[in-house]
């Protein structure tokens, strides 16, 4: 969340941020908040001034009954108790009107960087960068998911008996594709400096606010029942959280992760966008970067993030190009973010797989991950988080730019030590 000193201090750039994001309809909230946040500094004020008061008077009162004055001694408590009780008032209301200052601090979006171009939905997000050429076939090619029908790696009906729709059974040599890709990635990242993390697929209330998934997206994720847990919709909410309310060196950064999980996302309102297949599903494997940069670092370490995420994809071989997301576009804990799109042939055009963001203190704020700078000082953190990559769709990419004219499936090969073979054929 954005820091309510910098809200207060400059409202028509908070203001104007939102009018960038198309979110009109939050701009109240800013002159709210600091109305809120003016009365709450007034309740401390004169809180303060009246615990000062009672300290003074304390002293007094001792005083007055060291001279046996205990007539003026008993009517000077009798006053500190009236205050007592405007005190306790006053904490009271102080701890309320904080409490609904940082409510609507949480639906504040986060300030966007300089760079980022205004525009309301990704039909005005701006390529930044090709690689590759989208791939040419001599014969009609197919999409995936008539790809793995043919060869039994889904079953979809079987997933809709045991869970119901967008659930999918991986089975055999499409098992293992999914399995060889997420170790290949794994160990790409480890090799450049990425450390491993294996989080847990479940996450508490405050850590899904720490990154910013709530409470703008509650409607999005899957609530454990009876319980205030949450099945995680990206390894980047736990990860992030490993540090939440502590206090890091500054020579200990940039902390670099690299995560593999399950996803698990409700994905409300998204009927029939990207259904079929395995581009859009309720549960998903992922590898996802996280890093924890110093401030004056994290935009190069954006770039450098955004990088290693490209890496799998040219290794691959897979064609791809990077958009730079326009303001309507990016993600609410966003200062800036590149999106790697990989050509999938069904569609005839490029299919995100990658979202790389530099989030700032935005996160780091909410949940209180800070580093003593160099100067001795506390200092929050930048945190930055990418996708590298989603392992389901970089599946469907395989399938669809490594397929042959009889319908097996070229390895690419970087993963044929992790498949055992060149080529696929069947469902073993």
């Amino acid at each position: 969340m954005l820091d309510i000193k910098f809200i207060c201090e400059n409202p028509e750039i908070v203001k104007e941020n939102i009018k960038k994001k198309f979110e009109d309809k939050k701009l109240p909230l800013v002159d709210e908040v600091i109305s809120l946040y003016g009365e709450k500094c007034a309740a401390n004020n004169r809180a303060n001034d009246l615990r000062a008061n009672r300290n003074k008077v304390s002293k007094q009162i001792g005083m007055l009954m060291a001279q046996g004055k205990r007539d003026e001694a008993e009517e000077m408590k009798r006053l500190v108790n009236e205050q007592a009780e405007e005190l306790k008032a006053l904490e009271e209301k102080e701890a309320e009107l904080q409490k609904r200052v940082t409510e609507i601090q949480m639906k504040i979006p986060n300030i966007v960087d300089s760079s980022v171009p205004v525009g309301k939905d990704d039909s005005e997000n701006v390529e930044v960068r090709r690689w590759g050429e989208p791939t040419q076939f001599d014969f009609e090619p197919k999409p995936h998911w008539d790809l793995g029908q043919a060869l039994g790696w889904f079953d979809w009906d079987a997933a809709a008996r045991v869970t119901g729709s967008r659930f999918t059974f991986y089975k055999g040599l499409g098992a293992r594709l999914e399995r060889s890709l997420f170790n290949f990635m794994m160990n790409t990242h480890a090799d450049h400096g990425y450390t491993e993390v294996l989080p847990p697929y479940i996450v508490h209330r405050h850590s899904m606010v720490g990154t910013g998934q709530l409470p703008k997206f509650e409607e999005d994720a899957f609530k454990v029942v009876g319980q205030d847990y949450f099945l995680i919709p990206t390894a980047e909410v736990p990860v992030t959280n490993m540090y939440r309310d502590c206090i890091l060196k500054a020579e200990e950064l940039p902390l670099r992760y690299c995560a593999f999980s399950a996803c698990f996302r409700a994905e409300a309102g998204s009927a029939g966008r990207d259904t079929r297949g395995i581009i859009r599903q309720h549960q998903f494997n992922k590898v996802e970067m996280v890093h924890f940069a110093h401030p004056d670092d994290s935009y190069q370490d954006l770039e450098r993030m955004t990088n290693d995420a490209e890496r799998i994809l040219q290794t691959l071989g897979l064609p791809y190009r990077v958009v730079q997301l326009c303001t309507g576009d990016a993600g609410f804990s966003s200062a800036k973010t590149y999106d790697l799109e990989v050509w999938m042939p069904s569609y005839g055009r490029y299919v995100e797989i990658s979202s790389c963001s530099n989030c700032e203190a935005f996160q780091a704020r909410r949940a209180n991950i800070r580093f003593r700078d160099t100067d001795g000082k506390l200092k929050f953190v930048h945190t930055l988080n990418g996708s590298g990559l989603a392992v389901g769709r970089t599946v469907a990419a395989v399938m669809e730019n490594y397929q042959q004219a009889d319908g097996s499936i070229k390895v690419p090969l970087a993963l044929q030590p992790y498949m055992g073979r060149e080529s696929i054929r069947g469902i073993k």
